[in-house]
């Protein structure tokens, strides 16, 4: 299966970078890149061809992966659409529904929707997918074979659902992220290091999701194991509770899931 990467980014580095670590040969890998630095870095990085031509980029591909922004995928599906041979068509932009992507294609149909997050440049991501009607179970392995390269992979049957992936696990490591500013702002304020800050909440969550993902038991119950009655951990959940923080960060996700929704009318006007 030859694999042609439409734009050479962070995400198409880190797919191309775990192709290569599950056994794909470096001449199933090519990548379109307009860049001529960012394809001097490909070439560099991975041993791979990288051409600044569409048409001799994608020639001998099986599969071909839009990884270019949300706002440049309209301009280059007019440059693809008559230079498709039924290769199946895989788009990582985020937010532009699979319909639009047909339409602008020309009415082109073997079209797959991928939503990874950021983990997957540390081969730590998750992706949702959405095959339309026309792709078989062929595509729809191969598609989840090249994901599952920086990470987990789940099928989403409605479309629309993929704005729901995009709230929870596109959006959710800044969430993350908040929470671990918060923590070390808390250890400094404690008297803490900046240094120890950093590593006892960075280890922290790292160590409390293994923890959750090797358990088969509800993030409830793990969390009551831990809260001993009267304790510190208690009195820091009842402070959380009575400033209504889980309300507070369910109404957040339900916001990017609106505004997902949003963009993708705003993308799908063209």
């Amino acid at each position: 299966m030859n694999i042609s990467f439409i734009g050479g980014g962070n995400m198409a580095s880190a797919l191309i970078s775990g192709l290569l670590q599950q056994g794909y040969a470096a001449r199933q890998l090519n990548v379109v890149e307009i860049n001529a630095g960012s394809r001097e870095k490909l070439q560099q990085a991975f041993g791979i061809t990288a051409v600044a031509d569409l048409a001799e980029g994608i020639a001998a591909s099986d599969v071909i992966l839009l990884s270019v922004k949300p706002q440049q995928l309209f301009e280059l599906t007019q440059k693809l659409s008559p230079l498709l041979k039924n290769q199946l068509t895989i788009s990582i932009a985020a937010g532009i529904r699979a319909t639009d992507i047909m339409r602008w294609l020309g009415g082109y149909q073997r079209v797959v929707r991928a939503m990874p997050n950021t983990p997957s440049l540390v081969r730590s991501g998750v992706t949702g997918l959405y095959a339309t009607p026309s792709v078989d179970a062929r595509d729809r392995t191969s598609a989840e074979s090249i994901l599952a390269a920086v990470g987990s992979t789940l099928w989403v049957d409605d479309e629309e659902m993929l704005h729901a992936v995009t709230a929870i696990s596109g959006s959710g490591p800044a969430y993350v992220f908040y929470f671990i500013e918060a923590m070390q702002q808390a250890a400094i304020e404690l008297g803490l290091s900046a240094v120890q800050a950093r590593q006892l909440s960075l280890q922290t969550f790292a160590g409390a999701s293994k923890l959750a993902i090797s358990s088969d038991e509800d993030a409830a119950v793990l969390r009551a194991r831990v809260t001993s009655k009267g304790g510190t951990t208690e009195q820091a959940i009842q402070t959380m509770e009575k400033n209504d923080i889980k309300c507070k960060i369910v109404t957040a996700i339900h916001a990017a899931n609106k505004r997902s929704r949003e963009l993708s009318d705003e993308f799908g006007k063209i």
